[in-house]
């Protein structure tokens, strides 16, 4: 009788070990999965933030020798002063005291696809908001998560000034999110990253200064004036002579990558 208790007893220790056993592995497999997303999905944002979207132009500050990649994204180098408002590129690191280390991922795709503040108050278009509607659901959050991601710098941007009631134009054809399947098809997928590397920002803006993404689509001719001197935007449609329509795709990547036009001829800093 004891013997068999004891075999009873035993089969069912080594049922409840397996068990335990196998809900083990399955826990450990699932937060290996989840961390393995999240590595996924920074790596993608971090693609984005870095080498699309050009993020650093506003809020990294700059110094003698260019971006002060020590205090990447603490913002307060760039300076906005516009008849309807004086901004700043603002601290977009996870400082809790002057950037954004008390927002939540909803909080920053919000900012990102509707350009507005966890306080409710909407931004000016000087943030490029209106380029960031077309991101897919995914790479929203991967850039939501990438940017509460990097190290937090403690930099103090003086509060912006709103003068007046801005609006910001919508661009056609990005009024709404891609879906990962559209991304398939190579013209939409360049017209995407396009958009949200916001290359039409200057190149379809009118020689008055306003958006033409309807009528002025990659046009160019506004002037940027600087200390150093003006530039004007390039007219990068595809006409053969006034635009880029007879450069080759070679040329075309090398400007994108190098920086530089079809002679060799390095672009200004605006580019």
């Amino acid at each position: 009788m004891t013997n068999k208790h004891a075999l009873f007893d035993g089969g069912v220790m080594l049922k409840w070990i397996a068990a335990a056993t196998g809900a083990l592995c399955a826990s450990t497999l699932i937060v290996t999965c989840a961390v393995a997303q999240d590595a996924v999905l920074l790596e993608r944002g971090s693609y984005l933030v870095n080498a699309v979207m050009a993020c650093d132009g506003c809020h990294t500050p700059r110094g003698p020798a260019g971006l002060d990649m020590s205090r990447r994204f603490s913002g307060g180098s760039q300076v906005w002063d516009e008849p309807a408002y004086l901004v700043r590129g603002s601290n977009i690191t996870p400082d809790r005291e002057t950037g954004i280390g008390g927002w939540t991922v909803s909080d920053m795709k919000r900012l990102l696809a509707d350009g507005v503040r966890p306080n409710d108050v909407p931004v000016v278009h000087q943030m490029p908001y209106p380029h960031y509607k077309i991101l897919t659901p995914r790479d929203l959050d991967a850039v939501a998560a990438y940017t509460l991601s990097v190290p937090a710098v403690r930099n103090q941007i003086p509060a912006p000034v709103y003068r007046s009631a801005t609006h910001s134009t919508l661009i056609p054809g990005a009024e709404k999110p891609f879906t990962d399947d559209m991304l398939k098809d190579p013209l939409k997928r360049g017209f995407y990253l396009a958009t949200i590397a916001h290359c039409m920002e200057c190149h379809s803006r009118t020689p008055d200064g306003k958006p033409g993404y309807a009528n002025w689509n990659g046009r160019g001719g506004y002037v940027f004036k600087s200390p150093k001197g003006s530039v004007t935007t390039k007219n990068i449609t595809s006409h053969k002579t006034a635009g880029v329509g007879a450069w080759t795709d070679a040329e075309l990547k090398r400007a994108l990558t190098h920086g530089v036009d079809r002679t060799g001829k390095p672009f200004a800093l605006q580019m």
